[in-house]
């Protein structure tokens, strides 16, 4: 008999230190499958290719591109962290560093140097601890799922029974809790103070597969009569809603459950209109509950939309049309209005009723789930994504399409593997709008166009296009970008990244321009040169004349002596290191240019308190360079005082670093009309 071979757990080491990764493999690998890093960037690249298959991150805080912090910061944000544990090893032994670990989810912290033993027993019981947890995990969804399974099944039934019975299409009540559910999305957006919460959402969606249940009790004579009822046959059809309302409220138990309450309001109340001329109650305005009234248009849209017994189908324009006219009795103004935003929508939304892949490939899992003995859900859900990873690989390769995803803190961007083949690029790039491979394939004037756009996207209106040149197989090439920005659920959402594609417009390359990098950034630096960087600022301020900006001029302290008594290639090694931490300290839109020998600039936009951003640019600038003492002055004026233009700014950022200067080295100064304060430690004015 064959034995099943043992399953070896995978850990990820994250360390720049070639030797420590050495040592802690040889301690592992004879029971563990190791994969290494050698920075941020490419633990993350891991982290994203094999996903959940990883058991374990051993993951260092010193680290080039990305620290350890800031994989912790990915980690949380894309949901890794709870399902991947990771444990610190590092000399760094403070309490702030433990203690910031901890808080970004870390499970276990290990010193250096090395115990071979600990390091076997923390890493074992981790791995084991985890195990354990997602096989309870998934031993918990499960009975959720088949819970809920078996919930909505019976609601499903019941509602079916009824559309059966009445000669509707099966679809009806999936045609409702769609509408129901479009509808109730867009009142939220519409009605600021009344906001729905998702869980709300959610059950007027399901209940609203109850709305038609008292026709159970109504013959088959009245609700499949062909021609127009008569007055009595209609008085019998109107007792539906009662008679629906009457079998919620006289159930055994379940009388307080937020579902029952919400079915029994839409039973009751889905025929009444806002007029009062509806029934059973005359119920008038707002005094019908709100859940009703969103049922109520669903319904009425449906019946128009579908064909019965004794009508054709309208077409969606026309039926639009009616609702509107008033053909059909009155409703909220404010749901109209709704079903107007959303009318484009509505025919691919019930198109794709009960037949989307998502669904059905649900389906496929629930069945299988429910035909296995499976121990582990978790682990048949991973091999399942596992599964969809390489679809999604294979079709970007078909597709000959440029896929990426950008996320804002930190900012990273990351595209598929034939996209970072055809681009020639690696498949992860940190700080994108101040890397060099990023800006070898498209200017900078388009890169910022491109940012504006996503930046003034909003959870409703997350689209946007931008047409643009970019290097494709080395040739430049005229695509269209369409992203999508991705918001978080917060209340206000928070702007997480954009996932996007491009789209070739045509296949001839045209001509390419070998000077353009050349006239718009400083050799040296790889920042954006003066001259470049006022077109720039020029432009952008034209755009967003509105927007508060402040200018930051930045001059080297000392910096003549630095090539004095080190050399000119020291000195040019300074302003490089300096480059570099002015890029890593300002955001993705901002601008950080080298203005001419050892002064810099820096212009940003801002909303909030101007200061605090000022400090903490301030503050974390470099103090030393190779054990040469190095400092920084700086002036900065803002548009509020003097005006937003390129001219006004400079000359005010350029008087204040003078009077930053005279105060000593390593001072900053605001600029202000009359006179400008300073503190003498190295602070702000």
């Amino acid at each position: 008999m064959e034995h099943k071979k043992k399953k070896r757990y995978k850990i990820l080491i994250a360390d720049d230190s070639e030797m420590n990764r050495a040592i802690l493999s040889d301690i592992l690998k004879e029971e563990y499958e190791i994969i290494e890093a050698e920075n941020g960037a490419q633990a993350v690249m891991l982290l994203q290719q094999h996903g959940l298959t990883i058991s374990l991150v051993l993951l260092d805080f010193v680290m080039p591109k990305l620290n350890g912090f800031d994989v912790l910061k990915v980690m949380n944000q894309r949901n890794w962290i709870a399902d991947i544990p990771v444990i610190m090893i590092s000399a760094q032994s403070e309490a702030f560093y433990i203690e910031r670990a901890y808080e970004l989810g870390v499970t276990d912290f290990i010193s250096r140097p090395f115990d071979a033993l600990i390091v076997y027993r923390r890493v074992a019981n981790t791995i084991l601890l985890y195990a354990k947890q997602k096989k309870l995990t998934g031993l918990v969804a499960q009975q959720i799922y088949e819970k809920e399974k078996q919930s909505g099944l019976m609601v499903d039934i019941l509602s079916h029974i009824v559309e059966f019975r009445n000669g509707e299409s099966g679809l009806h009540v999936v045609h409702i809790r769609i509408l129901t559910e479009l509808l109730l999305k867009q009142y939220a957006l519409q009605a600021h103070g009344n906001s729905l919460s998702h869980m709300e959402i959610s059950l007027m969606a399901t209940a609203s597969a109850l709305h038609d249940i008292g026709k159970i009790a109504i013959s088959s004579e009245i609700l499949n009569k062909p021609g127009k009822l008569t007055q009595e046959e209609f008085r019998v059809m109107q007792t539906h809603t009662l008679i629906g309302a009457k079998m919620l409220k006289e159930l055994p138990v379940h009388q307080d459950n937020p579902l029952v309450k919400i079915a029994y309001s839409i039973c009751r109340s889905h025929h009444e209109r806002y007029d009062g001329n509806g029934y059973p109650d005359g119920l008038k305005g707002d005094a019908i509950p709100l859940p009703a009234q969103i049922v109520a248009l669903a319904d009425v849209y449906d019946a128009l939309t579908s064909e019965r017994v004794y009508k054709k189908a309208y077409s969606h324009e026309t039926t639009i049309q009616m609702i509107l006219d008033g053909q059909c009795g009155a409703f909220n103004p404010l749901l109209l209005k709704c079903l107007t935003e959303i009318a484009d929508t509505i025919p691919m939304e019930l198109n794709r009723a009960g037949q989307t892949q998502t669904q059905q490939d649900i389906t496929r899992i629930a069945q299988e789930l429910l035909r296995r003995d499976v121990p582990n859900v978790s682990d048949y859900l991973w091999d399942f994504l596992d599964q969809e990873r390489e679809k999604y690989s294979f079709f970007t390769t078909i597709s000959q399409e440029i896929q990426f995803e950008f996320t804002s803190s930190p900012p990273m961007v990351m595209v598929s593997e034939w996209s970072a083949q055809k681009l020639g690029i690696p498949e992860v790039i940190m700080d994108p709008l101040h890397n060099e491979s990023i800006l070898s394939l498209i200017d900078a004037k388009s890169t910022q166009e491109l940012t504006d756009a996503i930046r003034s996207t909003s959870p409703e209106n997350p689209v946007v296009e931008h047409t643009c040149r970019l290097c494709f197989d080395g040739e430049k090439r005229k695509v269209k970008f369409i992203c999508r920005a991705t918001w978080s659920a917060d209340d206000p959402p928070r702007y997480l990244g954009v996932i996007g594609k491009t789209v070739a417009l045509y296949e001839e390359p045209i001509q390419k321009e070998p000077l353009e990098r050349a006239v718009s950034y400083d050799d040296l630096t790889g920042l954006l040169n003066r001259t470049y960087a006022k077109t720039y600022i020029q432009e952008r301020i034209k755009a967003r004349p509105n927007a508060k900006y402040a200018f930051l001029a930045l001059d080297l302290d000392s910096f003549r002596t630095a090539n004095d008594t080190r050399g000119h290639l020291f000195g040019d090694r300074i302003l490089v290191n300096t480059a570099k931490m002015l890029r890593e300290r300002i955001g993705p839109a901002d601008i950080a240019a080298r203005i001419g020998g050892d002064e810099f600039m820096i212009f940003l936009e801002y909303e909030e308190d101007i200061h605090a951003v000022i400090q903490r640019i301030f503050s974390s600038l470099p103090k030393d360079y190779e054990g040469f003492p190095v400092s920084i002055s700086m002036g900065v004026a803002l548009s509020l005082q003097v005006g937003a233009d390129y001219e006004s700014l400079f000359r005010a950022a350029d008087q204040a670093l003078y009077s930053a200067k005279r105060c000593g080295a390593g001072q900053c100064c605001f600029y202000q009309h009359s006179h400008m304060h300073n503190q003498l430690e190295g602070g702000l004015s």
